[in-house]
């Protein structure tokens, strides 16, 4: 009986891995084709040209999408984890979500982890590397050429980081235990390098947040249709149209000889045609649209800003009197034992809607800011250049996510093993275990 009892233990464990593997390869696998649906969308046509070029974008193009649905799975990580744990508490012996567990939980959070340091360290820096190659003079051209090149580059930055680390900590602690450090380099530094990275992130969120909170009414603004009151479209149109046919007629009449500057006559053009084509999308727009949707929409955006300050401010006041307040880690109640919020699923769910909202609102913070304005995709002119580096920012603000929600009180998920799970998945030192 028992050795039955063992087979029948090691066939669950079996399926519950196969089935947890299963799973994720299909988010994932969703996740993927999404992003690379949208960077196709902004990447520049006119990159594939030559042969060999071709083959070295389509790399880097794979490359970008597998990091870029990396980043979206970190982002989405945290609301399923909120809702798996609020549908467990709710249907805990329902056999169609047996399948949604702790191990299943906790492994997703390990792949991700995994997966963000592999793009941030490895995948990212060949891409840049192997678009910027030509290979080593000397050395017949080609692919090999530029992967060898690559090979080079990667290997000598990771001396050069590694030998700045060990240099830094020696100066940092006089004792031979610090020179002798880089031997610990394996199971002490790198897995506590993507934390390091993580902190960062948060301080770039910190950044970015509080701009993105004030420019989401602008962004909104342009994006949606605004009420016309006390406004005549066919009055601003039929003028609109009279600029854009005298400008068209100066672009015609002139030559090479004239003073005119035609380039910036072009630019005059275009900016024209780009403010006659929003006053006809305004003047097409149903009424509920006009009346409606701007004025619920700016209310709601008010609503979440109004919260989301409401709750970091309860939450530094709580850390600032209640030492208990602190977060602890990975110690908690785990998966589906305990609600995260005294609503129940409302709370959750509004939680949800907050993390989203703080991630969006980062994000347009981000490309809001002076420093990384250039970076703003365009939609089929964006060069592979600028497509890595939007990935790996997006990468760096999404791995940061978990930790800042959890350090402003935005939620208070715990990944605890149980006895159940930890014979499936082992912790991670990494920044997104830690997080939680």
């Amino acid at each position: 009986m028992e050795g039955q009892d063992e087979v029948s233990a090691r066939e669950q464990h079996f399926h519950s891995q196969v089935r947890e593997s299963t799973i994720c390869f299909l988010l994932f696998a969703v996740l993927y084709i999404v992003s690379y649906f949208i960077i196709t969308r902004y990447k520049r046509k006119s990159d594939e040209q030559e042969d060999e070029d071709a083959i070295v974008n389509r790399i880097s193009l794979f490359l970008s999408t597998f990091t870029l649905a990396v980043s979206a799975g970190a982002v989405l990580l945290l609301p399923f984890s909120i809702i798996s744990n609020e549908i467990l508490l709710s249907f805990p012996q329902n056999y169609y979500i047996q399948w949604l567990n702790g191990s299943l939980i906790h492994g997703l959070w390990n792949l991700a982890s995994l997966f963000s340091n592999l793009c941030l360290f490895v995948l990212m820096p060949f891409a840049f590397f192997f678009l910027e190659s030509e290979g080593f003079a000397g050395l017949k051209k080609g692919i090999r050429a530029r992967i060898l090149e690559t090979l080079v580059m990667l290997v000598l930055l990771a001396l050069l980081i590694l030998g700045i680390v060990w240099v830094a900590s020696a100066l940092i602690d006089k004792d031979a235990a610090s020179m002798e450090s880089l031997y610990d380099l394996w199971e002490f530094y790198l897995p506590y390098l993507y934390s390091c990275i993580s902190l960062m992130g948060c301080l770039l969120l910190l950044l970015c947040t509080p701009v993105g909170l004030s420019r989401m009414f602008t962004v909104m603004g342009q994006l949606l249709v605004k009420p016309t009151i006390l406004e005549d479209l066919d009055e601003q149109i039929y003028i609109i149209t009279l600029e854009e046919e005298a400008l068209q007629r100066r672009l015609n009449g002139l030559s090479s000889s004239v003073e005119y500057n035609i380039t910036e006559l072009e630019q005059e053009l275009e900016n024209v045609k780009t403010l006659k084509t929003k006053l006809e999308r305004r003047k097409k727009a149903s009424a509920w649209e006009r009346n409606l949707v701007y004025p619920a929409v700016m209310v709601l955006l008010l609503i979440e800003t109004s919260i989301s300050v409401l709750l970091v401010a309860c939450n530094i006041l709580c850390l600032l009197v209640d030492e208990t307040a602190m977060p602890k880690g990975t110690r908690g109640p785990g998966i589906g034992n305990a609600s995260l919020s005294a609503f129940g699923f409302v709370g959750a769910a509004l939680e949800i809607i907050l993390i989203f909202y703080l991630m969006v609102s980062s994000v347009v913070g981000f490309y809001s800011l002076r420093f990384f304005g250039n970076f703003i995709p365009k939609k089929d002119d964006t060069t592979m250049t600028k497509i890595i580096g939007n990935c790996v920012s997006i990468l760096v603000l999404s791995s940061a996510l978990p930790v800042m929600s959890r350090t402003l009180g935005l939620h208070k998920l715990h990944l605890s093993n149980t006895s159940r799970d930890s014979e499936t998945s082992k912790p991670s030192a990494n920044g997104h275990h830690k997080a939680l």
